[in-house]
């Protein structure tokens, strides 16, 4: 009898054994599967959120050709001549008669401008034209008023259930500007019942090789521009027709020097891509198939205005914070000209 207890007693302590041995093995597995870094060179780009739950991607079956395509920039500007261009002194005019006016018709002068620049004309009627457009976007676009008869500007009523990315997505922006023009805190703030500002998207931009200057345009429309850095002789900014990569925005990502292989974060004191990054996509001309390019902002300011870059279009961190609050992955166009 005692024999007979001392082999059940022998089994219930080896099983005991077995258990807690497997348990132990568990909790090492989970432990190392939560601490565990990643192997050097696969770490994925570190980037800064707003919210990380919120995304403004591109949620359709249509390929980015037929979107850019559907959504292509249109407008050119004319050539400039050294003389006036009469017509566009016209509507020049007109255009400010309309500013002028009491009260001003913003929208009908935007409009006139707007026709007005794709026409020959000298650098004097091409620079009003531009700067005048750029301070009627400060009115009409980067607020939260919205005029009448405005096409790119409208309202929305937030539905029960509705999120700001689902809302971004609709109208073709990324949520980052309706939150500015709206004065949203946070993503989740957004009340189902409020009516809040939208623009009909998609922003695009146009690159100057040879003026070091990048165009905005909501859909066909002038928003401003900026000066810009571009490729190094050698390393030159492909010209051609570039949409901003699905997924490519970040903030201060993690980047690795192609040339030194030397890794940067975004804390080093050396740290050179500035405060975003804008991955773009080649689709046609010198840029068809092209890699690795971005927009991004700079640690070098003094660099804007030169090639000094790896290919990359650099710009002033404040301006490109902006565009890249502006521009929406699978749909905006940069398109890069000589």
């Amino acid at each position: 009898m005692a024999r007979r207890y001392s082999w059940r007693a022998r089994n219930k302590n080896q099983i005991y054994a077995i258990t807690a041995i497997i348990i132990i093995v568990v909790l090492y597995i989970i432990y190392r599967g939560a601490h565990r870094k990643p192997s050097p060179g696969t770490e994925a780009p570190a980037a800064t959120t707003l919210d990380t739950e919120l995304t403004t991607e591109v949620h359709t079956d249509v390929g980015i050709e037929e979107r850019v395509e559907e959504y292509r920039l249109a407008t050119v500007p004319g050539e400039l001549t050294a003389e006036p261009n009469s017509r566009a002194a016209e509507l020049i005019t007109e255009a400010v008669q309309c500013i002028n006016a009491k009260p001003a018709r913003l929208i009908e002068a935007r409009d006139i401008l707007n026709e007005a620049l794709p026409m020959p004309m000298n650098s004097q009627q091409r620079a009003f034209v531009k700067e005048q457009l750029s301070k009627l976007a400060d009115k009409w676009l980067f607020s939260r008023t919205i005029y009448p008869q405005d096409g790119l500007c409208e309202t929305y009523k937030v539905q029960q259930g509705d999120q700001l990315s689902a809302i971004s997505n609709k109208y073709k922006v990324p949520y980052e500007i309706l939150m500015e023009i709206n004065n949203i805190p946070r993503p989740e703030s957004l009340k189902a019942g409020e009516t809040i500002k939208v623009i009909n998207g998609p922003f695009h931009a146009r690159v100057y090789r040879s003026a070091f200057t990048m165009d905005l345009y909501l859909q066909n429309t002038f928003v401003r521009s900026f000066p810009v850095g571009l490729g190094q002789p050698g390393l030159e900014t492909p010209t051609g027709l570039w949409v901003v990569k699905p997924k490519g925005k970040m903030i201060s990502p993690t980047w690795t020097d192609p040339s030194t292989g030397k890794t940067y974060k975004a804390a080093d004191p050396d740290y050179p891509l500035g405060s975003r990054w804008i991955g773009l996509e080649g689709i046609e001309g010198a840029a068809k198939d092209r890699t690795g390019f971005a927009i991004h902002g700079t640690k070098d300011p003094v660099q804007i205005g030169t090639a000094e870059s790896r290919g990359c279009i650099r710009l002033h961190n404040g301006d490109v914070i902006l565009v890249y609050n502006l521009m929406m992955p699978g749909y905006s166009q940069v398109h890069v000209v000589e």
